[in-house]
């Protein structure tokens, strides 16, 4: 996961911090050496390392901190203050246009994302409201106009293409008379890019951007490319003038430097970030909950956010009927798992919840949730209804059917009963939030936690 190395040092740094009643200079100059460490070994820019280091050195040595009850407290609000701003203060939102259509132009090199990030920029758009249309602009790298076509049918998403024409001006202005005759308020261009940056590359994305005039040009640039993520920005910047960045494969193994450099090097924001291969998987670029996350402080907003996307306001009243009656089936636990599996990796939701980043030993087998699945699927109605009836002979059928063991029937069932007798205590409770209150990440046994 992005970040995880820049992230597991500087809590580290923090958690030296928070048990401090005192911080000496000598303390504090140790802290900074072991920062700029975390973030050069992150790939994070040296100019912008050395300016970041400067700024909280001239913060932190005030005597207000120095004298303040918590001065480590107050030394880690300065280094996420200072986090917050280096991945670009606040969020940077597209720029629609009171007379649609409004047109994105995606750019970018080759391998980086492009096409499959349209279609999960068309996705999150559609989801607030707009009606998007995709257009194939790469007309040379072979399947491209397919691989886009797959990708809007999938999410019955439009897309046009002219797979006779290799005018790729001529394409995006059919492409606008297309969005303005089926009232598509938002076009997205899929434009060509290559391995390296060249003239020709340029120059033609040149031509669009006179011809077509796009309100936004968002440059998709791959996370994993470290540094060089950072010399892409600032040449397709002083090419074309870009508007923003999408960070795309921010679920990979990287370091995270280019997401902490490149709003300082190009002066453009960080508008999106794409964090998984599901089309669903892109969101917002939020720099405060970003910097939340790399120093273990969770990310709440964002949890809340994909749950009341994901969950069904009618599955929640149906839900809520069925816990008055103090009756909870597999039924209603498929319908969960399913919802809950809309929320994205069970991984990412675990890091986004405060003090969970601290226990480095969780592992969790997503493929579980499938098994789960197929266990249920593979239950007749009266089963699911009354699971008391299972006995060893419809367990043996059900871990035939589900491709699965009867041990681990055996498991799952265990598991089931819990999940009721909590779905209990919610009723008696009256709410989950009388739980919640009571649920701290520091009294969980996560050592060796495996689903």
């Amino acid at each position: 996961m992005a970040f995880e190395g820049l992230s597991s040092r500087l809590q580290d740094i923090t958690r030296k911090l928070r048990g401090k009643a005192r911080i000496t200079n000598s303390d504090l100059k140790e802290m900074l050496r072991e920062v700029k460490l975390a973030l050069l070994e992150a790939d994070v820019n040296y100019k912008i390392v050395k300016d970041f280091i400067s700024k909280i050195e001239e913060k932190a040595l005030g005597q207000d901190v120095l004298k303040s009850l918590t001065p480590g407290q107050q030394v880690i609000k300065i280094v996420k203050d200072e986090l917050v701003d280096l991945l670009g203060g606040t969020e940077s939102k597209i720029n629609f246009t009171p007379n649609p259509p409004t047109v994105i132009m995606l750019v970018g090199l080759q391998g980086s994302g492009k096409t499959t990030t349209s279609g999960k920029l068309a996705n999150l758009l559609r989801k607030q409201g707009k009606k998007p249309l995709l257009v194939a602009c790469d007309v040379y790298r072979p399947a491209a106009i397919k691989q886009l076509q797959v990708v809007g049918a999938s999410l019955n998403i439009p897309v046009f293409a002219n797979e006779e024409s290799k005018n790729v001006v001529h394409i995006a202005k059919q492409a606008m008379n297309v969005a303005i005759s089926k009232m598509n308020d938002v076009v997205i261009l899929d434009t060509a890019g290559r391995l390296h940056i060249d003239e020709e590359l340029m120059n033609e994305l040149k031509d669009v951007k006179a011809n077509v005039k796009p309100h936004e040009i968002l440059l998709v640039v791959d996370a994993m490319t470290g540094q060089d993520a950072v010399n892409v920005a600032t040449s397709f910047n002083e090419a074309l003038g870009i508007d923003g960045v999408i960070l795309t494969k921010l679920d990979g193994d990287t370091r995270g430097g280019a997401a902490l450099s490149v709003k300082n090097v190009t002066g453009r924001p960080i508008k999106f970030a794409a964090t998984g291969e599901k089309l669903s998987d892109i969101e917002v670029f939020h720099p405060d909950r970003m910097a939340s996350r790399i120093l273990g402080m969770g990310d709440v907003l964002s949890i809340i956010e994909k749950a009341e996307e994901a969950f069904d306001e009618e599955e929640a009243k149906k839900m809520e009927e069925q816990l008055k009656k103090q009756t909870f089936d597999l039924n209603d636990y498929l319908a969960q798992l399913r919802q809950m599996k809309k929320m994205g990796s069970f991984s990412s939701i675990l890091k986004m919840i405060p003090g969970m980043n601290k226990f480095k030993d969780i592992k969790v087998d997503e493929k579980e949730f499938d098994r789960i699945e197929a266990i249920i699927c593979s239950m007749t109605e009266k089963e699911r209804r009354n699971p008391n009836i299972l006995n060893g002979s419809r367990r043996r059928r059900i871990a035939n059917g589900s491709g699965t063991t009867v041990q681990e029937i055996n498991k799952f069932m265990n598991s089931f009963e819990m999940t009721q007798k909590m779905m209990k205590k919610v009723k008696s409770d009256k709410g989950i939030k009388n739980i919640m209150k009571n649920i701290n990440a520091n009294d969980i046994d996560l050592k060796n936690f495996k689903m």
